[in-house]
Protein backbone atom coordinates (compact mmCIF):
# COMPACT_ATOMS: atom_id res chain seq x y z
CA UNK A 1 0.00 0.00 0.00
CA UNK A 2 2.86 2.54 1.14
CA UNK A 3 6.88 2.34 1.08
CA UNK A 4 7.28 2.54 4.89
CA UNK A 5 10.85 1.83 4.33
CA UNK A 6 10.73 4.97 2.11
CA UNK A 7 8.71 7.18 4.26
CA UNK A 8 11.02 6.73 7.70
CA UNK A 9 14.41 7.32 6.08
CA UNK A 10 12.82 10.66 4.37
CA UNK A 11 12.20 11.49 7.99
CA UNK A 12 15.72 10.59 9.01
CA UNK A 13 17.20 12.74 6.61
CA UNK A 14 15.19 15.86 6.70
CA UNK A 15 15.89 15.48 10.78
CA UNK A 16 19.55 16.21 9.25
CA UNK A 17 18.98 19.32 8.25
CA UNK A 18 19.10 21.68 11.06
CA UNK A 19 20.30 19.68 13.12
CA UNK A 20 21.99 20.56 17.01
CA UNK A 21 24.05 19.17 18.42
CA UNK A 22 22.38 17.86 21.33
CA UNK A 23 20.50 15.74 18.86
CA UNK A 24 17.40 18.03 18.01
CA UNK A 25 16.21 20.33 14.91
CA UNK A 26 16.11 23.94 14.84
CA UNK A 27 14.38 24.81 11.38
CA UNK A 28 13.26 28.95 11.23
CA UNK A 29 11.39 30.52 8.83
CA UNK A 30 13.01 32.14 5.58
CA UNK A 31 16.52 31.01 7.00
CA UNK A 32 19.12 29.56 4.54
CA UNK A 33 18.26 26.31 6.27
CA UNK A 34 14.83 25.94 5.87
CA UNK A 35 15.94 26.85 2.40
CA UNK A 36 17.63 23.99 1.96
CA UNK A 37 14.79 21.50 3.60
CA UNK A 38 12.43 22.95 1.17
CA UNK A 39 14.32 21.78 -1.67
CA UNK A 40 14.69 18.23 -0.25
CA UNK A 41 10.87 18.08 0.30
CA UNK A 42 10.62 19.88 -3.26
CA UNK A 43 12.49 16.85 -4.77
CA UNK A 44 10.49 14.23 -2.97
CA UNK A 45 7.19 15.90 -4.65
CA UNK A 46 8.49 15.79 -8.06
CA UNK A 47 9.72 12.25 -7.28
CA UNK A 48 6.40 11.26 -6.42
CA UNK A 49 4.76 12.86 -9.47
CA UNK A 50 3.57 16.07 -8.38
CA UNK A 51 3.91 19.33 -9.91
CA UNK A 52 5.67 21.87 -7.37
CA UNK A 53 5.40 25.64 -6.80
CA UNK A 54 6.01 28.33 -4.04
CA UNK A 55 3.18 30.71 -3.54
CA UNK A 56 3.83 34.17 -2.31
CA UNK A 57 4.63 33.66 1.24
CA UNK A 58 6.87 30.67 0.33
CA UNK A 59 4.22 27.57 0.80
CA UNK A 60 6.05 24.56 -0.89
CA UNK A 61 2.61 22.73 -3.01
CA UNK A 62 2.76 20.20 -4.72
CA UNK A 63 -0.12 19.42 -7.37
CA UNK A 64 -1.59 16.12 -8.83
CA UNK A 65 -4.44 16.05 -11.13
CA UNK A 66 -7.34 14.57 -10.82
CA UNK A 67 -9.32 12.81 -13.58
CA UNK A 68 -12.40 14.66 -13.20
CA UNK A 69 -13.26 18.07 -12.76
CA UNK A 70 -14.17 18.15 -8.78
CA UNK A 71 -12.85 20.62 -5.79
CA UNK A 72 -9.16 19.94 -4.20
CA UNK A 73 -8.21 17.32 -1.81
CA UNK A 74 -5.36 19.37 0.49
CA UNK A 75 -3.32 17.31 2.55
CA UNK A 76 -0.42 19.18 4.74
CA UNK A 77 1.87 20.12 7.70
CA UNK A 78 4.70 21.81 8.47
CA UNK A 79 8.43 21.56 8.48
CA UNK A 80 9.57 24.43 10.79
CA UNK A 81 10.46 23.63 14.10
CA UNK A 82 10.66 25.37 17.71
CA UNK A 83 13.97 25.52 19.00
CA UNK A 84 16.27 22.47 19.49
CA UNK A 85 12.55 20.31 18.87
CA UNK A 86 12.08 17.29 17.36
CA UNK A 87 12.37 15.64 14.22
CA UNK A 88 8.52 14.48 13.93
CA UNK A 89 6.00 17.09 14.83
CA UNK A 90 5.23 18.63 11.42
CA UNK A 91 7.65 16.95 9.29
CA UNK A 92 5.70 13.33 9.62
CA UNK A 93 2.49 15.09 8.34
CA UNK A 94 4.41 16.43 5.30
CA UNK A 95 6.12 13.42 4.24
CA UNK A 96 3.22 11.02 5.33
CA UNK A 97 0.97 13.40 2.31
CA UNK A 98 4.01 12.73 -0.19
CA UNK A 99 4.65 9.22 0.61
CA UNK A 100 0.52 8.47 -0.05
CA UNK A 101 1.34 10.20 -3.42
CA UNK A 102 4.42 8.78 -4.62
CA UNK A 103 2.27 5.23 -3.30
CA UNK A 104 -0.24 6.13 -5.77
CA UNK A 105 2.22 6.75 -8.36
CA UNK A 106 4.41 3.19 -7.89
CA UNK A 107 0.58 1.39 -8.08
CA UNK A 108 -0.27 3.27 -11.03
CA UNK A 109 -3.80 4.78 -9.39
CA UNK A 110 -5.40 8.00 -10.29
CA UNK A 111 -7.99 9.77 -7.93
CA UNK A 112 -10.96 11.65 -9.19
CA UNK A 113 -10.31 14.67 -7.14
CA UNK A 114 -7.01 16.70 -7.51
CA UNK A 115 -4.83 16.75 -4.43
CA UNK A 116 -2.36 19.64 -3.06
CA UNK A 117 0.31 18.45 -1.07
CA UNK A 118 1.60 21.61 1.07
CA UNK A 119 4.01 21.95 3.34
CA UNK A 120 3.35 24.96 5.31
CA UNK A 121 5.43 28.08 5.90
CA UNK A 122 6.16 28.61 9.32
CA UNK A 123 3.40 27.15 11.62
CA UNK A 124 5.23 26.99 15.07
CA UNK A 125 5.76 31.00 15.25
CA UNK A 126 9.09 30.34 16.56
CA UNK A 127 10.58 33.35 14.29
CA UNK A 128 8.01 36.15 14.87
CA UNK A 129 5.73 35.10 17.37
CA UNK A 130 3.25 34.38 15.02
CA UNK A 131 2.71 31.27 13.85
CA UNK A 132 0.57 29.54 10.82
CA UNK A 133 2.10 32.18 8.30
CA UNK A 134 1.38 29.56 5.24
CA UNK A 135 -2.42 28.30 6.20
CA UNK A 136 -3.68 31.41 6.94
CA UNK A 137 -2.48 32.78 3.60
CA UNK A 138 -3.87 29.65 2.13
CA UNK A 139 -7.37 30.21 3.90
CA UNK A 140 -7.17 33.79 3.10
CA UNK A 141 -7.24 34.81 6.70
CA UNK A 142 -3.24 36.07 6.76
CA UNK A 143 -3.62 40.10 6.49
CA UNK A 144 -1.04 43.10 5.35
CA UNK A 145 -1.16 44.15 9.14
CA UNK A 146 0.33 40.48 10.20
CA UNK A 147 3.26 40.78 7.74
CA UNK A 148 4.56 43.88 10.11
CA UNK A 149 5.31 41.50 13.39
CA UNK A 150 9.03 41.02 13.34
CA UNK A 151 11.86 39.08 14.53
CA UNK A 152 14.25 39.73 17.45
CA UNK A 153 16.38 41.68 15.31
CA UNK A 154 13.75 43.71 13.85
CA UNK A 155 13.29 41.96 10.71
CA UNK A 156 9.09 42.06 9.56
CA UNK A 157 7.98 38.98 7.82
CA UNK A 158 7.41 41.16 5.54
CA UNK A 159 10.95 41.95 4.57
CA UNK A 160 12.21 38.27 5.02
CA UNK A 161 9.98 37.13 2.40
CA UNK A 162 11.30 39.81 0.13
CA UNK A 163 14.87 38.67 1.92
CA UNK A 164 13.98 35.60 1.07
CA UNK A 165 13.86 35.69 -2.63
CA UNK A 166 10.74 34.97 -3.18
CA UNK A 167 8.64 37.28 -5.79
CA UNK A 168 6.69 40.08 -4.72
CA UNK A 169 2.83 38.98 -5.05
CA UNK A 170 -0.49 39.70 -3.79
CA UNK A 171 -1.61 37.80 -0.62
CA UNK A 172 -4.96 37.08 -2.25
CA UNK A 173 -2.37 34.79 -5.13
CA UNK A 174 -1.99 32.47 -2.10
CA UNK A 175 -5.54 31.84 -1.74
CA UNK A 176 -6.56 28.43 -2.36
CA UNK A 177 -10.26 27.97 -3.30
CA UNK A 178 -12.56 25.37 -4.27
CA UNK A 179 -11.48 22.95 -1.45
CA UNK A 180 -13.53 19.70 -0.66
CA UNK A 181 -12.01 18.80 2.45
CA UNK A 182 -8.41 18.97 4.39
CA UNK A 183 -6.39 15.76 5.93
CA UNK A 184 -3.31 16.30 8.37
CA UNK A 185 -1.19 13.33 9.95
CA UNK A 186 0.55 14.69 12.91
CA UNK A 187 1.84 13.21 16.14
CA UNK A 188 -0.24 13.06 18.71
CA UNK A 189 2.05 15.17 21.28
CA UNK A 190 0.55 13.40 24.19
CA UNK A 191 0.02 10.05 25.99
CA UNK A 192 -3.52 9.00 25.37
CA UNK A 193 -2.69 6.89 22.28
CA UNK A 194 0.49 5.30 24.24
CA UNK A 195 -1.92 4.54 27.35
CA UNK A 196 -4.19 2.87 25.11
CA UNK A 197 -1.91 0.82 23.60
CA UNK A 198 -3.16 2.09 19.88
CA UNK A 199 -1.00 3.12 17.21
CA UNK A 200 -2.94 5.66 15.02
CA UNK A 201 -6.11 7.72 16.39
CA UNK A 202 -8.47 9.80 15.46
CA UNK A 203 -8.93 13.35 16.14
CA UNK A 204 -12.35 15.15 17.35
CA UNK A 205 -11.29 18.18 17.08
CA UNK A 206 -8.80 20.58 18.02
CA UNK A 207 -8.64 23.04 21.15
CA UNK A 208 -9.04 26.61 20.49
CA UNK A 209 -6.83 28.49 23.06
CA UNK A 210 -7.76 31.62 24.70
CA UNK A 211 -4.68 33.59 26.31
CA UNK A 212 -5.30 36.14 29.25
CA UNK A 213 -3.04 38.97 30.72
CA UNK A 214 -3.97 39.34 34.30
CA UNK A 215 -2.38 42.47 36.01
CA UNK A 216 -2.71 42.95 39.67
CA UNK A 217 -1.43 46.10 41.15
CA UNK A 218 -1.38 46.84 44.99
CA UNK A 219 1.22 48.72 46.61
CA UNK A 220 4.85 48.46 47.64
CA UNK A 221 5.73 48.56 51.25
CA UNK A 222 8.64 47.89 53.89
CA UNK A 223 8.34 44.14 54.56
CA UNK A 224 9.61 44.56 58.15
CA UNK A 225 7.23 47.76 59.44
CA UNK A 226 4.08 46.99 57.48
CA UNK A 227 1.33 44.90 59.75
CA UNK A 228 -0.40 42.19 58.02
CA UNK A 229 -3.73 43.89 58.41
CA UNK A 230 -2.61 46.89 56.48
CA UNK A 231 -1.01 45.49 53.39
CA UNK A 232 -2.02 45.55 49.61
CA UNK A 233 0.08 42.60 48.98
CA UNK A 234 -0.67 41.62 45.29
CA UNK A 235 1.28 37.88 44.82
CA UNK A 236 -0.60 37.08 48.27
CA UNK A 237 -3.74 37.93 46.25
CA UNK A 238 -2.32 36.83 42.87
CA UNK A 239 -1.47 33.18 44.55
CA UNK A 240 -4.98 33.07 45.57
CA UNK A 241 -6.36 33.55 41.98
CA UNK A 242 -3.55 31.31 40.07
CA UNK A 243 -4.60 28.79 42.87
CA UNK A 244 -8.46 29.19 42.08
CA UNK A 245 -7.84 29.03 38.49
CA UNK A 246 -6.75 25.87 39.05
CA UNK A 247 -9.49 24.61 41.26
CA UNK A 248 -12.16 26.10 38.17
CA UNK A 249 -10.82 24.00 35.64
CA UNK A 250 -10.69 21.11 37.49
CA UNK A 251 -14.86 20.99 37.85
CA UNK A 252 -15.34 20.33 34.24
CA UNK A 253 -14.08 17.10 32.19
CA UNK A 254 -12.10 18.80 28.78
CA UNK A 255 -10.88 22.29 30.14
CA UNK A 256 -7.51 22.88 30.49
CA UNK A 257 -5.88 26.15 32.35
CA UNK A 258 -2.58 26.98 32.22
CA UNK A 259 -0.63 29.75 34.26
CA UNK A 260 2.70 30.07 32.13
CA UNK A 261 4.45 33.30 32.92
CA UNK A 262 4.33 35.25 35.87
CA UNK A 263 6.44 38.65 36.96
CA UNK A 264 7.02 40.07 40.36
CA UNK A 265 7.70 43.76 40.92
CA UNK A 266 9.83 45.43 42.25
CA UNK A 267 10.73 41.93 43.53
CA UNK A 268 12.99 42.64 46.41
CA UNK A 269 13.54 39.99 49.50
CA UNK A 270 12.46 42.88 51.65
CA UNK A 271 9.77 44.39 49.75
CA UNK A 272 5.93 43.90 49.61
CA UNK A 273 5.38 43.33 45.53
CA UNK A 274 3.59 45.81 44.27
CA UNK A 275 2.44 44.33 41.02
CA UNK A 276 2.16 40.44 39.70
CA UNK A 277 1.54 40.08 35.90
CA UNK A 278 0.88 36.27 34.64
CA UNK A 279 -0.90 34.71 31.64
CA UNK A 280 -3.56 32.37 31.93
CA UNK A 281 -3.78 29.89 28.78
CA UNK A 282 -7.80 28.33 28.34
CA UNK A 283 -8.53 25.79 25.74
CA UNK A 284 -11.12 23.29 25.16
CA UNK A 285 -12.70 21.80 21.78
CA UNK A 286 -16.23 23.15 23.25
CA UNK A 287 -16.18 26.92 23.06
CA UNK A 288 -19.28 27.36 25.44
CA UNK A 289 -17.33 25.40 28.20
CA UNK A 290 -13.96 27.55 27.46
CA UNK A 291 -15.97 30.65 27.83
CA UNK A 292 -18.03 29.48 30.73
CA UNK A 293 -14.69 28.80 32.75
CA UNK A 294 -13.36 32.20 32.14
CA UNK A 295 -16.52 33.74 33.16
CA UNK A 296 -15.75 32.12 36.36
CA UNK A 297 -12.15 32.86 36.86
CA UNK A 298 -12.83 36.55 36.15
CA UNK A 299 -15.61 36.83 38.34
CA UNK A 300 -13.71 35.11 40.91
CA UNK A 301 -10.38 37.37 40.64
CA UNK A 302 -12.70 40.73 40.05
CA UNK A 303 -13.78 39.75 44.08
CA UNK A 304 -10.38 38.72 45.29
CA UNK A 305 -8.99 41.49 43.81
CA UNK A 306 -11.85 44.19 45.17
CA UNK A 307 -11.59 41.85 49.00
CA UNK A 308 -7.80 43.24 48.90
CA UNK A 309 -7.98 46.84 48.27
CA UNK A 310 -5.99 45.61 44.86
CA UNK A 311 -6.51 47.24 41.12
CA UNK A 312 -7.06 44.44 38.40
CA UNK A 313 -6.93 44.84 34.90
CA UNK A 314 -7.26 41.64 32.09
CA UNK A 315 -6.01 41.92 28.80
CA UNK A 316 -7.26 39.71 25.99
CA UNK A 317 -4.10 38.54 24.16
CA UNK A 318 -5.64 36.24 21.53
CA UNK A 319 -9.39 34.24 21.32
CA UNK A 320 -9.21 31.47 18.44
CA UNK A 321 -11.99 29.62 18.82
CA UNK A 322 -11.81 25.37 18.37
CA UNK A 323 -12.35 23.42 15.68
CA UNK A 324 -14.42 20.58 15.59
CA UNK A 325 -13.26 17.77 12.68
CA UNK A 326 -16.05 16.94 10.30
CA UNK A 327 -18.28 13.96 11.48
CA UNK A 328 -17.98 12.36 7.93
CA UNK A 329 -14.21 11.98 7.83
CA UNK A 330 -13.91 10.97 11.44
CA UNK A 331 -16.35 7.99 10.24
CA UNK A 332 -13.78 6.93 7.47
CA UNK A 333 -10.89 7.67 9.19
CA UNK A 334 -12.26 5.00 12.27
CA UNK A 335 -13.43 2.93 9.29
CA UNK A 336 -9.56 2.71 7.81
CA UNK A 337 -7.85 2.25 11.26
CA UNK A 338 -10.37 -0.46 11.80
CA UNK A 339 -9.70 -1.94 8.61
CA UNK A 340 -5.73 -1.63 9.25
CA UNK A 341 -4.90 -2.17 12.50
CA UNK A 342 -8.08 -4.18 13.76
CA UNK A 343 -7.29 -2.37 17.24
CA UNK A 344 -9.62 -0.57 19.53
CA UNK A 345 -10.85 2.50 17.72
CA UNK A 346 -9.33 5.81 20.23
CA UNK A 347 -11.03 8.98 19.06
CA UNK A 348 -9.28 12.26 21.08
CA UNK A 349 -9.35 15.63 20.83
CA UNK A 350 -5.79 17.43 20.08
CA UNK A 351 -4.70 20.13 22.76
CA UNK A 352 -2.50 21.44 20.62
CA UNK A 353 -2.48 23.96 17.86
CA UNK A 354 -2.55 22.64 13.81
CA UNK A 355 -2.53 24.15 10.88
CA UNK A 356 -5.56 22.71 10.33
CA UNK A 357 -7.46 25.25 12.39
CA UNK A 358 -7.23 27.48 9.77
CA UNK A 359 -9.27 25.59 7.59
CA UNK A 360 -12.64 26.43 10.37
CA UNK A 361 -14.18 28.16 7.52
CA UNK A 362 -12.90 27.04 4.16
CA UNK A 363 -13.74 23.57 3.96
CA UNK A 364 -14.22 20.05 6.23
CA UNK A 365 -11.45 19.24 8.76
CA UNK A 366 -10.04 15.58 9.23
CA UNK A 367 -6.54 14.70 11.34
CA UNK A 368 -5.07 11.31 12.04
CA UNK A 369 -2.53 11.30 15.53
CA UNK A 370 0.30 8.96 15.56
CA UNK A 371 1.47 7.86 19.05
CA UNK A 372 4.14 9.11 20.87
CA UNK A 373 6.44 7.82 23.09
CA UNK A 374 5.79 9.09 26.58
CA UNK A 375 4.01 12.07 25.27
CA UNK A 376 7.26 14.01 24.55
CA UNK A 377 7.20 16.54 21.47
CA UNK A 378 8.90 19.74 21.07
CA UNK A 379 11.74 17.81 22.41
CA UNK A 380 15.25 15.97 20.85
CA UNK A 381 13.03 13.22 22.56
CA UNK A 382 10.22 13.23 20.62
CA UNK A 383 9.58 9.66 18.94
CA UNK A 384 7.39 7.73 17.00
CA UNK A 385 8.15 4.17 15.96
CA UNK A 386 8.72 2.88 12.27
CA UNK A 387 5.75 0.64 12.72
CA UNK A 388 3.17 3.59 13.94
CA UNK A 389 4.44 5.55 11.38
CA UNK A 390 4.07 3.14 8.44
CA UNK A 391 0.60 2.26 9.71
CA UNK A 392 -0.38 6.12 9.75
CA UNK A 393 0.24 6.47 6.06
CA UNK A 394 -1.48 3.09 5.45
CA UNK A 395 -4.35 4.69 7.31
CA UNK A 396 -3.94 8.24 5.12
CA UNK A 397 -3.77 6.09 2.13
CA UNK A 398 -7.01 4.31 2.59
CA UNK A 399 -8.83 7.10 3.96
CA UNK A 400 -7.90 9.52 0.98
CA UNK A 401 -9.12 6.62 -1.49
CA UNK A 402 -12.50 6.51 0.58
CA UNK A 403 -12.94 10.13 0.59
CA UNK A 404 -12.28 10.51 -3.25
CA UNK A 405 -15.51 8.06 -4.08
CA UNK A 406 -17.80 10.72 -1.81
Amino acid sequence: MINGTRLNERIEKLATIGKDENGGVSRFSYTGTEKEANELVQQWMEEAGLTVQEDAVGNIIGSLEGTEDLPVIVLGSHIDTVPNGGKYDGALGVLTAIEVAHSLKDHGKRLKHPIKIISFKDEEGTRFGFGMIGSRAIAGTLTENDLEHEDDNGVTIKQAIQNFGLEERPLSTAVLENIKLYLEVHIEQGKILESNEVSVGNVTGIAGPLWLQFTLKGLAEHAGTTPMNQRQDALAGASVIISEIENIAKQTDSTVATVGKLSVKPNGVNVIPEEVQWTVDLRDINEAKRDAVEKNIRQFANREAQKRNLDLTITELQRIAPVPCDETIQQVIKESIDEISQRKIISLPSGAGHDAMQFRNVAPVGMIFVRSKDGISHNPKEFSSESDIEESGRVLYSTLLKVDQQ
